[in-house]
C-alpha cells in the first residue's frame, strides 16, 4: 500500500499530523507547490480533485504545461556490487550501463501500465 491519491494521472503525496489531526497531501510532479488537506479521507479526496481541477485550469488559461519538465538524466546510488553486476551484465549484453538501465526501467513501466500502478501524465497544449 503507498500513501498517495491518484486522479487524471496527477499523484498526490498523502501524509497524516496526529498534532493537527488532518490528512495533508501535495500535488506530485509538477512545478507549482500545491497542497491540500481534510479531516476526513472523504474530505481530502475530494481536496485533491478540487487543486487537480483548478491546476489544468489555471495551466490551460496560462498556456503552461501541467507537468513539471524532466531533462532525461538523474543520478542512481547503488551499492558497489550492484553497479559491478550492472556494468558487467551491460558489458556482456554489448549495451552502455546507461542502456541497461533504460531497458530495465521500460521493462518495470510497461509491466506497471498492466496493473495500473503507473501513471502517465499529459501536457496543456501549446496553442
Amino acid at each position: 500500500m503507498k500513501d498517495v491519491l491518484t486522479y487524471k494521472g496527477f499523484i498526490g503525496s498523502v501524509r497524516f499530523s496526529a498534532d493537527d489531526n488532518v490528512f495533508f497531501g501535495k500535488v506530485e510532479g509538477i512545478n507549482d507547490l500545491i497542497t491540500f488537506e481534510g479531516r476526513t479521507v472523504d474530505e481530502l479526496v475530494s481536496a485533491f480533485h478540487y487543486v487537480v481541477e483548478e491546476h489544468i485550469k489555471d495551466c490551460e488559461k496560462e498556456n503552461l504545461s501541467l507537468e513539471k519538465s524532466y531533462k532525461g538524466s538523474f543520478n542512481v546510488r547503488v551499492s558497489p556490487e550492484l553497479h559491478r553486476q550492472a556494468a558487467l551484465t551491460a558489458k556482456i549484453q554489448g549495451i552502455s550501463l546507461n542502456q541497461l538501465v533504460n531497458n530495465s526501467l521500460t521493462r518495470i513501466l510497461k509491466a506497471g501500465k498492466k496493473d495500473k500502478s503507473t501513471v502517465i501524465f499529459s501536457t496543456c497544449p501549446n496553442r
